[in-house]
């Protein structure tokens, strides 16, 4: 789904247009639950993996580790940002041992390679992941070679989206002009400082349901002013942009 015609807020706001993207130089990727679809599960090993860590961590059980983890990532962006500000725990151990997964879940996606390489300027990986697992993801996507760069948490000097800081660095190291770039993520709320930056906004939402991970205050605002566009086919959106920008 797109935005439509209307006059409300959220993706039925003035940019419901497609023609919107005209004059769009960088589009600004997140990665998981974002180029590869939520179904995929990917990320529901992070997650768990991620609990045991905070269990073996602070010697507790994992039920309660997992509540533990989702109130850091509520209250800090990330759980390992939590863990540092609270635990002082040094980030390459985390980063190693949660992104220490299977990959086989990702599957080559073709449609989305060839959406992604035709869109014109740069394009980058911005993940609150690190670039060891950015880098294999895109991998099993086959979808390497379209982007430019990745800025990964430790580029953003630990610092996770929404804070309005990690954007600014990524502007700052990329050189990207926020008024001619599109941001695409799968959380509303990391979409609101691209919004006030001037960015054009997409969000990503799952194919008809939301996962066991998924949290109902994440999920909150997919009508939000600072929603630009939804859809739950990025491969599809992107081929209609690619569409309406030849057709403009």
């Amino acid at each position: 789904m797109s935005g439509a015609p209307g006059s409300g807020e959220g993706r039925h706001a003035h940019t419901y247009d497609l023609r919107a993207f005209t004059g769009v130089e960088a589009w600004v990727f997140d990665l998981d639950n974002t180029l590869y679809p939520a179904h995929v599960n990917l990320f529901a090993q992070i997650d768990k993996r991620i609990s045991e860590y905070i269990a073996r961590l602070l010697s507790m059980d994992e039920a309660t580790a997992r509540i533990r983890q989702k109130e850091y990532y509520r209250d800090y962006g990330t759980t390992l940002r939590g863990l540092m500000m609270e635990h002082q725990i040094e980030p390459d151990d985390f980063l190693a041992y949660v992104h220490d997964i299977d990959y086989s879940p990702v599957q080559p996606d073709p449609k989305l390679g060839a959406a992604i390489a035709a869109l014109p300027g740069r394009k980058f990986i911005f993940t609150n992941g690190d670039r060891p697992h950015a880098e294999r993801t895109a991998a099993a996507l086959g979808i390497t070679d379209h982007f430019e760069d990745i800025f990964d948490i430790v580029a953003a000097g630990l610092m996770p989206k929404p804070n309005r800081e990690s954007y600014e660095l990524f502007l700052q190291k990329t050189g990207v002009a926020p008024a001619r770039a599109a941001m695409f993520e799968d959380l509303t709320r990391n979409l609101l400082v691209p919004h006030k930056l001037g960015m054009r906004t997409v969000l990503i939402v799952p194919q008809g349901t939301r996962e066991v991970f998924r949290e109902a205050w994440e999920m909150e605002g997919q009508d939000a002013p600072h929603v630009d566009f939804a859809t739950d086919d990025l491969g599809g959106f992107l081929e209609a942009v690619l569409g309406a920008l030849k057709a403009g």
